[in-house]
């Protein structure tokens, strides 16, 4: 198959073939809200098995939210991508029944590396800030497309 796609149209179609096999992050109720070059956001509201002992979002699933959100963007441009490396910083506790929402953006591509910036927020609150550095793979997620880089 041979198609002529705009970058925005092969994201979108990247995420969706991405999107069929990620169970993680469907059984964690996110959505992808936005998908675009480099770029993405997602969202997930923190329910009651996503709170810890003290009550606030537990912070593994914020980072999954965020890690979610870096791996629509890192694979946007249809070449596989993996993390490599990833840091978050807490600024904020997220609570029960937050809408939390993840934006990621491209920050660098050089050869097989890049470096995103993932922000969390609450409302219009940042609760932490992620740093994912992806490799890219072999592998496609769509056949072959005209316009792809």
């Amino acid at each position: 198959m041979n198609l002529a796609l705009s970058p925005d149209e092969i994201a979108r179609a990247c995420a969706e073939a991405m999107w069929k096999e990620d169970d993680a992050s469907k059984s964690l109720g996110m959505q992808i809200v936005e998908i675009g070059p480099g770029r993405a956001t997602l969202a997930m509201t923190v329910q009651p098995h996503m709170v810890n002992g003290q009550r606030i979002a537990h912070g593994g699933f914020i980072f999954l939210l965020a890690d979610s959100t870096f791996a629509f963007a890192c694979n946007s441009r249809n070449e596989r991508a993996v993390a490599a490396q990833c840091d978050i910083a807490f600024v904020r506790p997220g609570k029960l029944g937050d809408v939390l929402v993840a934006t990621a953006r491209e920050v660098s591509r050089s050869g097989r590396s890049e470096i995103y910036d993932v922000s969390v927020s609450a409302g219009d609150v940042v609760i932490a800030e992620f740093r994912g550095h992806s490799r890219t793979i072999a592998g496609t997620w769509l056949p072959a497309v005209d316009g792809a880089t």
